[in-house]
C-alpha cells in the first residue's frame, strides 16, 4: 500500500513538473515572440495651438468619425504638459519627437539670439542648402539646428534606413523638426508660389508625383469657395459673436467676419489660405497622396509619416481661442480628420497602422475677451523698461549697449561689451533682476543660470530649466502674470508661457495594439517618444528625458 502510494505521488510529480513546464514554455513564447511585432505604418499628427480643451468643448458637434473615434477607440492621457518654457511651435515639434526639451535638443524658440553672428537665427534655417521646387528661398531649410535624433531617426536605424520616413506640414519646422535628420523627405508650402516644397538637404528635384499635385493649385480651388461656416453661423455657441473688435481683420476686409471673401487672393496671395481651415484640408490632400505614391505601410517594414496641421496656429493667432472662426476650424478639421481616418482603413487597413495626436502648444485667451469678461490678462511692452534698465547699468556700470537683444521672455547680455568695460557681470545680472521685479508686467524675474536657487515655485523652477540651453539660451528671464503675454497688438492672441492653457496638451493614440481608455496621472510632451520607443520596440531618441505611458504599454 505504501509502495502504491510513493508511485502515485511520483507520477503526480512528474505530471505537476510536465505542466509548469508547458505553462512555462507558453508564457516565455508569449513574452518574447518569433518575430517582433510592428504597424506597417506609424503616423504622427501634431495639432498647431491645440489646447487640450478642444477635445471636449466641441465634442457634442464632432462626427463619429472623427475626433469623436479617436477618444472613443484610442488611449488618451489626459492630464499631459509641455515641461519647459517658452512654449513654442518649433520647440513643440521637436521635443515631442526627439522626447526631449530645448535644454538638451537646442530648440529653444521659433529662433532666437546668437551673440557670436550678432543676428537672430531662424530654427531650421541652412545656408548651405538650396530651395527644391520654387526659385524662393523657402526652402533654405534642414533640420541641422536640433542637436538629438528623433523617434522618427530611430525607426530608421532600427529597421536599416529600409522603413521610410516623410515630413509634411504647411510649416517648414512642422516638418523638418519632426521628419528627423535621416528622413526620405520633407514637404512643405510656399506662400509665394502656392506649391509643396523641399530643400537639397533631402533630394535635388521633386518627385514627379508632388510636381503633378502642384499642377493642379489646389489652394485656387478652395480660395472659389470662399471662407463661410459649415453650419448655420447662430449655432456656434461655444463661440462669442461673429464681429469683435479684438479679432484681427484679413486684408481687404471690413470687419472680421463671415464670410470671408478668399476670391480676393485666387492667385494672388496664396499665402492667405494658411489662416484658413483650407490649410489644413490641403495638408491632409498632401499626406494621402504621400501614403499612395510612396507606398507607405504596403509591407512589413514599418513606415513613419509625420504630419502637423498649421492652420489651426494661424487661425487662433488671429481670432483667438474663442472665435466662430475657431470653432468652425475644428468642426471642418473633425471633417478631415474622419476622411483620413477612413483613408488609413482602406489603404493600410485598421489596426495595421498605429496613429497618435497631440499638439505643440496652446495659447492664451484675447487680452480684449478677458476684459470683456471681467478675467485677468493683458499685453506687456517690454521694450520701454528693457531700454530705460539699459540706460542705468550704462550709468551705474559704465557699460554701453549692454543689452544685446530681448527674445523668448529672455534678455540677452552683450558679453562683449561688459567684458571691455571690465564689468562685472554678475553684478549687473543682480542689478537687471532686481530692476525687473519692480516693473509693471513682470510678475518675477531670475538669472537664468541660477534659477534652481531662486524662492521660484517649483514647476516654473523646472520650465525655465528644461528650457535653458547655456549656448543658445539668454542671461534673465521675465515672468508675466497669467493670461498676459509681450505685445502691443490690439487684436488676436499667443503663447509661449508655462501656464497649462499654454501647455496642456492633447495626447492620444489610436489603431494598432491601443486597446481603449484614458488616465488622468500627469504625463509629459517627451513621454510621447518613449511610449512609441516603447511599443515599437525600438532605442529611445538620443536625448530622450521622457518616460513611456505605462497604462498604454502594459495593457
Amino acid at each position: 500500500m505504501k509502495r502504491t502510494y510513493l508511485l502515485f505521488s511520483a507520477l503526480l510529480i512528474t505530471c505537476s513538473v510536465s505542466v509548469a513546464q508547458k505553462k512555462k514554455a507558453a508564457v516565455s513564447k508569449n513574452n518574447f515572440p518569433a518575430t517582433v511585432k510592428r504597424p506597417k505604418l506609424v503616423v504622427g499628427m501634431v495639432i498647431d495651438q491645440m489646447r487640450w480643451d478642444y477635445l471636449y468643448r466641441y465634442y457634442n458637434r464632432y462626427s463619429n468619425g472623427g475626433f469623436k473615434r479617436l477618444i472613443n477607440e484610442g488611449f488618451s492621457a489626459e492630464n499631459t504638459f509641455i515641461p519647459y518654457t517658452p512654449s513654442y511651435t518649433a520647440c513643440g515639434h521637436a521635443s515631442i519627437y526627439t522626447g526631449s526639451v530645448p535644454a538638451i535638443n537646442g530648440i529653444i524658440g521659433n529662433d532666437w539670439y546668437d551673440p557670436q553672428a550678432k543676428r537672430n537665427v531662424y530654427c531650421a534655417e541652412d545656408s548651405t542648402v538650396a530651395t527644391v521646387g520654387s526659385n524662393t528661398m523657402a526652402g533654405k531649410m534642414s533640420p541641422k539646428n536640433m542637436l538629438t535624433t528623433t523617434i522618427t531617426d530611430e525607426l530608421r536605424l532600427a529597421t536599416n534606413f529600409q522603413g521610410k520616413v516623410i515630413g509634411i506640414s504647411l510649416k517648414d519646422r512642422g516638418s523638418i523638426l519632426p521628419a528627423g535628420h535621416a528622413a526620405n523627405a520633407a514637404y512643405w508650402y510656399d506662400g509665394g508660389t502656392g506649391d509643396w516644397i523641399s530643400s537639397t538637404y533631402y533630394m535635388t528635384d521633386l518627385p514627379k508625383w508632388v510636381k503633378d499635385h502642384n499642377k493642379e493649385k489646389l489652394a485656387d480651388q478652395y480660395f472659389d469657395k470662399n471662407w463661410s461656416t459649415l453650419y448655420p453661423i447662430d449655432t456656434y455657441t461655444q463661440s462669442t459673436a461673429d464681429n469683435k473688435p479684438y479679432e484681427g481683420k484679413a486684408r481687404g476686409e471690413e470687419t472680421p467676419t463671415f464670410p470671408h471673401p478668399l476670391k480676393l487672393y485666387k492667385g494672388k496671395n496664396y499665402d492667405m489660405i494658411k489662416s484658413t481651415p483650407y490649410g489644413n484640408t490641403i495638408t491632409l490632400d498632401l499626406a494621402k497622396l504621400s501614403i499612395e505614391k510612396e507606398n507607405l505601410g504596403q509591407d512589413d517594414i514599418m513606415d513613419f509619416l509625420a504630419v502637423s496641421c498649421s492652420a489651426t496656429d494661424y487661425v487662433g493667432h488671429q481670432y483667438g481661442p474663442n472665435s466662430v472662426e475657431a470653432e468652425d476650424t475644428y468642426l471642418r478639421l473633425d471633417k478631415d480628420l474622419e476622411e483620413f481616418f477612413n483613408y488609413l482603413d482602406k489603404t493600410v487597413g485598421k489596426g495595421n497602422y498605429l496613429f497618435f495626436l497631440s499638439a505643440d502648444h496652446g495659447a492664451a485667451h484675447v487680452p480684449g475677451f478677458m476684459s470683456e469678461n471681467k478675467l485677468p490678462g493683458g499685453t506687456v511692452d517690454d521694450s520701454p523698461f528693457v531700454k530705460e534698465l539699459s540706460t542705468l547699468i550704462a550709468g551705474k556700470f559704465n557699460v554701453k549697449n549692454v543689452i544685446s537683444r530681448s527674445a523668448n521672455n529672455q534678455l540677452y547680455l552683450n558679453h562683449q561689451s561688459i567684458e571691455d568695460a571690465k564689468a562685472d557681470y554678475e553684478a549687473i545680472k543682480i542689478f537687471a533682476v532686481n530692476y525687473l521685479k519692480k516693473q509693471n508686467g513682470i510678475t518675477d524675474a531670475v538669472d537664468i543660470s541660477k534659477v534652481a536657487s531662486s524662492t521660484l515655485p517649483e514647476p516654473i523652477k523646472k520650465s525655465i530649466t528644461n528650457g535653458y540651453n547655456a549656448d543658445r539660451s539668454g542671461d534673465i528671464y521675465m515672468i508675466m502674470p497669467s493670461g498676459y503675454f509681450e505685445g502691443t497688438g490690439k487684436t488676436g492672441t499667443t503663447h509661449g508661457t508655462w501656464y497649462p492653457y499654454d501647455t496642456h496638451i492633447p495626447c492620444v493614440f489610436m489603431g494598432w495594439n491601443v486597446q481603449p481608455g484614458k488616465t488622468n496621472t500627469t504625463h509629459y510632451m517627451t513621454d510621447i517618444a518613449a511610449t512609441l520607443a516603447a511599443m515599437l520596440h525600438i532605442q529611445m531618441p538620443s536625448g530622450c528625458v521622457g518616460s513611456p505611458i505605462t497604462e498604454l504599454t502594459h495593457q
